[in-house]
């Protein structure tokens, strides 16, 4: 290891961290963000970087980030590469939100004086535009238009140590497994937390290889990201859905937002069932008691399936400054994880 110093400012997006690496000390090569992280994924120096900032005693088992990147052309303003415990993911809702508060606060892109700033970055599961919404110096809510959404496959059978369960998948930047949490008998507060854990890694993995977790168009983007567990809790005063939800995703890792990515293929499922329709909201809660509000912004086609745009808004707030180092004598080196 031969990273010695590290500047990050970090946020929090309804309660999920999110450490921001301005300016990476290694070499991530690429000509695109996607490129970039396949190149990630092998290279041990940009590793051990994600590990040094994502790892105990730095980060946590839950910790989340991203290095900045230039973007793919002169259309977006940067480009990101997320990253968790277990590597380096292709979406990050809340992750995006984050950044795009840190743009407009370090003035990386320019305040519109109309109070709704737009933020394009580039992502590698492609483009994605952000709405920041101001009041004088106040940041009022961001809007996040993520790239297309669609249900990939319903009502598949996954045997599980719970019995056989039946899940949707769905795509919103990554591949989710979506699982009613009363069908294994729980329901998404933190009282359930380790058993939420342990059916949503069970589910992730038996699906993982399995033909339903394939993107169809690009390879980089196959495999189960997470598994969404939700609880239905009917409609608000307006008639909107509301639900709750926790994303258990990598290996074991839990969301405390209501998952930005996530919700965005939640609003997929909901659509292709037709429980939302344009002109509806779904409100969406966090197992923390957070909330994101998602809605259809235009129905398409989108890699052969009926997709749709969603847009999901949400808050950020800086939490800090940080100088991490490292000192080439520490024999944890870039770190722990105990989960």
């Amino acid at each position: 290891m031969t990273i010695h110093q590290v500047l990050t400012t970090d946020y929090h997006t309804g309660g999920e961290p999110f450490r921001i690496v301005p300016e990476p000390p290694v070499a991530i090569e690429g000509a695109t963000v996607a490129e970039r992280r396949m190149f990630a994924i092998g290279d041990p120096d940009v590793d051990d970087l994600r590990k040094l900032l994502c790892f105990e005693p730095r980060g946590h088992a839950d910790m989340y980030g991203g290095f900045i990147t230039p973007p793919d052309d002169e259309e977006a303003h940067f480009g990101v590469l997320f990253w968790h415990k277990d590597g380096f993911s292709t979406a990050c809702g809340h992750g995006s939100i984050a950044l795009a508060v840190w743009a407009v606060q370090t003035g990386r892109v320019a305040r519109d004086s109309s109070g709704v700033t737009t933020v394009v970055i580039d992502v590698p599961s492609g483009r994605v535009t952000l709405r920041v919404h101001t009041v004088g110096e106040r940041i009022t809510g961001v809007d996040f238009l993520n790239v297309p959404s669609y249900r990939l496959a319903e009502r598949v059978t996954v045997a599980t140590s719970r019995g056989d369960l039946v899940v949707d998948i769905a795509y919103g930047g990554a591949i989710y497994a979506h699982l009613h949490a009363a069908a294994v008998g729980l329901a998404v507060t933190p009282e359930h937390y380790s058993d939420l854990i342990a059916i949503g890694r069970e589910v992730k993995w038996a699906l993982n290889d399995s033909e339903h977790a394939r993107h169809p168009v690009d390879e980089r983007l196959s495999g189960i990201y997470g598994t969404i567990l939700y609880d239905d809790l009917g409609v608000d005063a307006d008639g909107n859905p509301h639900q709750r939800n926790v994303t258990v995703f990598a290996d074991g890792q839990v969301d405390r937002s209501p998952c930005g990515s996530g919700t965005c293929s939640r609003v997929a499922v909901l659509a292709a069932t037709g429980r939302l329709k344009p002109g509806q909201i779904l409100v969406h809660d966090s197992i923390v008691g957070t909330r994101f509000h998602a809605r259809i912004v235009s129905e398409l086609t989108a890699d052969g399936y009926p997709a749709v745009v969603a847009e999901v808004t949400g808050k950020a707030y800086r939490t800090g400054e940080h100088r991490f180092e490292a000192d080439p004598a520490d024999d944890l080196g870039t770190g722990f994880v105990l989960r």
